[in-house]
C-alpha cells in the first residue's frame, strides 16, 4: 500500500490523525464540496450525507475528508429505531479547527483564482 506524502515536508508516511496540525489542502471531488458545503452549515447523519452526496457511501466520505487532513468528529446521538430500540445513531460536523482549515482553503484559493 503506498503511502501519501505529508503537505507540509512531502515526506511519505505522516498521517493525518484528528487534530492535527496538518492543514487541509482541498479538494476537487463534487461529492466532497457537497458533503463540505453541507457540513459548514449544520451537523448531518449518515443517512443525510448519503443523500446530499449522492452516493450510499458517506462513512467512505468522511474517511476521504479524514484522510484529507480534517477532523470531522461523529457524536453518537441516542435514538429509537423503527422497533422501538434505543439505538446510537452517529451524527458528523465539522470541529473548530476544521472551520479554521476551510477558512484558510478558500482564502487560498480565491487569492490563487484573483492572480
Amino acid at each position: 500500500m503506498k503511502k501519501k506524502p505529508n503537505s507540509q515536508n512531502g515526506e511519505p508516511g505522516a498521517s493525518h490523525l484528528p487534530g492535527d496540525s496538518n492543514d487541509f489542502a482541498g479538494t476537487g471531488n463534487v461529492r466532497h464540496l457537497r458533503v463540505i458545503a453541507a457540513l459548514r452549515v449544520r451537523a448531518r447523519t449518515r443517512k443525510s450525507i448519503d443523500g446530499i452526496a449522492g452516493a450510499s457511501n458517506g462513512p467512505a466520505l468522511i474517511a476521504d475528508l479524514r484522510a484529507l487532513a480534517l477532523d470531522i468528529p461523529c457524536t453518537r446521538i441516542p435514538t429509537f429505531d423503527r422497533d422501538g430500540r434505543e439505538v446510537l445513531r452517529g451524527v458528523y460536523h465539522l470541529s473548530a479547527s476544521d472551520r479554521h482549515k476551510l477558512t484558510r482553503w478558500a482564502t487560498r484559493t480565491a487569492r490563487r483564482g484573483a492572480a
